[in-house]
């Protein structure tokens, strides 16, 4: 339509969702991007109803999310939407920098793709702790003291930090109101951020499996790519709606059912499944502080990644080496993951500290060494 070429507005969106050349050979790996944006858009839109019947105040909050689950006409469906979701939103974003790992999406002239990327992870990784404190279950009570605690190991300041957190000298009902807040806002920070990932991306185009130049082949984005999304989309949609009707607690902890006493502490305080592997990372390390900085450090070191990989082939597609030290890193993730949801005990510590050493080791040595190894071995090849 002539329209979408001459329209102000809609000449914007013709050229992002109409026109748009993508390479031809992209897999169904890049349909994360749009379900990561159909998750965000469905978190928005259930957390403002949820938003409507919520009380944030210690007395009634955990009350206020069953009179939404019990008295409020589908209050039930969209609780557990929103819940699910946010574990889906989890397993995109993984599947997502897992694809951008494997065939080097965060190398140049990408690179600003990928830092907003990593914010826009390091922000909903916020959001979701935020958003598990507020039903005041026993794990979101002793989640959020655990987690908020976690500051005062900052030298000098970090007391009064906590302190300024909570409002008070515990989790209370000042830091339960800061906390909703706080999880209602972000989540249009990350609208805004993704917008910005995809003007970014608009930029120089997608990558493609092959990690080189396709200008000559590509397609345009509607009717091509916009069909191949709806495959997923609607797969998606399917999983989701069998998980909300049928399992709606498969990925949740059954511990959020029991209402918060600060008088009783849980066997075992662990964070939501998505959160796991960076708490193993923060356990693994006796001391406090350099706990702290390791967990946050496992996440900011996403960001050195375009630097240290010094391979000039992009992606692993032709690098047998790096592609088997990538499924390394992977299970190292997964064995992370598992060791954050077990008690802190032998082997389990020894376990998380060999996994969280690997984890760091990977960026930091394995991908520039094998890099530069693979271009000392073609500058030889060509002599």
């Amino acid at each position: 339509m002539r329209i979408f070429k001459t329209h102000v507005l809609l000449r914007l969106i013709n050229s992002y969702i109409v026109d748009s050349p993508q390479p031809a050979n992209i897999s169904y790996l890049w349909n994360f991007g749009s379900l990561l944006g159909t998750c965000l858009v469905l978190q928005i839109l259930t957390g403002i109803f949820l938003a409507m019947h919520y009380q944030p105040h210690v007395d009634f909050a955990f009350n206020s999310v069953e009179h939404i689950m019990r008295d409020v006409n589908s209050g039930w469906a969209v609780r557990y939407t929103h819940a699910n979701v946010a574990s889906f939103f989890f397993i995109f974003v993984y599947l997502h920098i897992a694809r951008g790992l494997y065939y080097g999406s965060y190398k140049s002239p990408r690179i600003l793709v990928w830092t907003i990327g990593v914010i826009i992870f390091i922000l909903m990784i916020g959001t979701a702790f935020l958003g598990y404190v507020l039903p005041y279950g026993q794990m979101s009570l002793w989640g959020a003291t655990v987690i908020t605690n976690l500051l005062s190991a900052v030298p000098v300041f970090g007391p009064d930090l906590v302190e300024l957190i909570w409002g008070g000298f515990s989790v209370s009902n000042a830091t339960l109101n800061r906390f909703f807040s706080l999880h209602y806002l972000l989540p249009f920070l990350l609208a805004a951020l993704a917008i910005g990932h995809l003007l970014a991306l608009h930029t120089h185009g997608s990558n493609n499996p092959n990690g080189v130049g396709s200008n000559s082949d590509r397609y345009a984005m509607h009717p091509y790519f916009t069909f191949k999304d709806l495959v997923t989309l609607f797969f998606f949609f399917l999983v989701l709606s069998i998980i909300v009707f049928y399992y709606p607690n498969l990925l949740g902890h059954s511990d959020n059912y029991i209402p918060a006493n600060p008088m009783q502490t849980p066997a075992s305080i662990v964070p939501e499944w998505y959160l796991l592997p960076f708490y193993a990372i923060l356990r693994s390390i006796p001391n406090k502080l350099l706990g702290v900085i390791a967990m946050f450090g496992s996440l900011l070191i996403l960001l050195i990644l375009p630097y240290v990989d010094l391979s000039r082939i992009r992606g692993n597609q032709f690098r047998p080496a790096m592609k088997l030290f990538f499924w390394f890193f992977v299970v190292n993730f997964v064995v992370l993951m598992w060791i954050g949801s077990q008690h802190p005990n032998s082997p389990y510590v020894e376990i998380g500290q060999v996994a969280t050493t690997f984890y760091f080791v990977w960026f930091l040595l394995i991908v520039p060494i094998l890099g530069l190894s693979e271009n000392s071995l073609m500058d030889i090849a060509t002599k």
